[in-house]
């Protein structure tokens, strides 16, 4: 099986277990924010990001290291244990420690709310191992379906808990705690995880090396938390928590686009970490740097044209500000997911500490941008700050990444995608009924001509698969 190939079937399959996560938090969109005041609504966010925040603090991100040491060994059971007997015995004594401090300096007067907060933390953090695990096992479609399951109990509880018991935000984060556990308990039997945890294998030098290689990936996952939170909490400071609801859900429809990318990110890190070790890596990250370019700007373009229809079908209550807000996130989503890509290369080559930097400058930046327009431009400031961080990002990686590998960029193709983007950001901005029309044209069009060859690729692999069950 080539690699351009290899690469679709592992997209396809993790887009199998990423799309119905992603699609599950658009469906509880219109249920939180019709039930949730805005104060509760920016509460609810502000849980999401600090979650997000604590887990690669309270992990050191070892499980990027088991996953990556795997990937060369997928076949090894005896290795595979000793990984994951590792990773569990440093993972949840230091988890519960965190846990424990976490309860103590939650901002949230509600104790059961806060147990439940806690409750998410861990369970969340114990299902990240696992998957990394499964992924690293070569096992991609339990992966999926774990995910699946997960999505599936959060929209189910959601609606129950908040839209016909109305417990508003306690029921929220409660639907968040519960997901994670039946994700954790098929894992469990499916693959019989149990099975790998064996204390015998516990060795001091095993865990030095994993977190040798994980370690540098925390200031880069919270680096990127701050991008997120410190959006977030300038806000809050200088506006209030009403404003910081009108800025996530201004995030939420740009957001879409992860659907495409996370399935991609997760198959491209096992698929460059493999190319790494042949002559023509090179050759082939440039060649993968176009497909995905042009990949991102066309599912980018298609997710804007719709927009007009998507923010009146999820949003519910007072949120027209959000509108004006997207050009600038679609802007920084796009570069964002460049961004991850050129990350794959970096995590491929085991380039961890570089990853690190890079996101630390992008951190800065937003930061600096952030406290310096917010009292000039109100809301702008937090969009415009996350593209501002994220082209820093893209261009010093883009820099980065050539060190690693002869790798060679296609600046027109940059340039055409940019400006597909930018054309339907305005018409979209305008928000009239015609040019919506013409946006959609366009927006279908520029997909087909930009993605020819992906769309190929998958059509021969779907055909190839009918034949051989015929």
């Amino acid at each position: 099986m080539s690699r351009e190939t290899k690469l679709v079937k592992n997209t396809f399959i993790l887009g199998i277990g990423t799309f119905l996560p992603k699609l599950a938090a658009f469906v509880t969109l219109p249920i939180l924010t019709a039930c949730l005041s805005k104060e509760q609504f920016g509460t609810y966010d502000l849980i999401t990001v600090l979650v997000s925040f604590l887990l690669p603090v309270a992990t050191m991100q070892i499980h990027t290291a088991a996953f990556r040491f795997l990937i060369d060994h997928k076949h090894d059971k005896e290795l595979a244990s000793v990984y994951f007997t590792n990773l569990i015995a440093f993972v949840v004594p230091v988890s519960l420690t965190v846990l424990a401090i976490t309860f103590f300096f939650l901002p949230v007067p509600d104790l059961s709310l806060r147990l439940w907060i806690c409750g998410y933390l861990f369970f969340d953090t114990i299902v990240a191992e696992v998957l990394q695990i499964t992924r690293g096992l070569g096992r991609n479609m339990d992966y999926s379906i774990s995910a699946i399951i997960s999505a599936l109990v959060k929209l189910i509880l959601t609606f129950v808990l908040v839209q016909l018991l109305k417990h508003e935000l306690r029921g929220a984060v409660i639907a968040l705690a519960c997901s994670p556990v039946l994700s954790l308990i098929y894992l469990i039997f499916k693959i019989r995880i149990y099975e790998l945890l064996d204390f015998s294998l516990l060795s001091w030098d095993v865990l030095k090396e994993m977190l040798a290689y994980s370690w540098p990936m925390v200031p880069n996952n919270m680096s990127g938390w701050v991008m997120r939170m410190s959006d977030r909490l300038v806000v809050i400071a200088f506006m209030g928590l009403p404003a910081n609801a009108v800025y996530s859900v201004a995030n939420k429809i740009p957001n879409m686009l992860t659907l495409a990318q996370t399935a991609f990110s997760m198959a491209w890190q096992e698929n460059a970490s493999i190319a790494s070790r042949d002559v023509d890596a090179g050759k082939y990250y440039t060649k993968m740097f176009s497909v995905m370019l042009n990949f991102y700007a066309g599912c980018l373009g298609l997710i804007i044209a719709c927009t007009p229809i998507l923010f009146r079908l999820l949003i519910r209550g007072d949120y027209a500000e959000a509108y004006p807000q997207m050009p600038l996130l679609f802007l920084a989503v796009f570069f964002s997911c460049m961004c991850n890509f050129q990350g794959g290369i970096y995590i491929a080559h085991k380039a961890t500490r570089s990853v690190g930097i890079t996101t630390v400058l992008a951190a800065a930046c937003n930061l600096i941008v952030d406290l310096s327009l917010i009292r000039h431009i109100g809301l702008y400031a937090a969009s415009g700050s996350t593209l501002v961080s994220y082209v820093v990002l893209f261009i010093y990686r883009m820099i980065g990444a050539r060190r690693l590998v002869d790798i060679r960029y296609d600046f027109k193709g940059l340039a055409v995608a940019l400006g597909v983007i930018l054309v339907e950001a305005f018409l979209c901005l305008l928000n009239r009924p015609v040019l919506n029309i013409v946006n959609i044209c366009f927006g279908c069009l520029s997909f087909y001509f930009l993605n020819r060859q992906i769309s190929a690729s998958m059509f021969k692999l779907v055909k190839r698969k009918l034949r051989r069950r015929g």
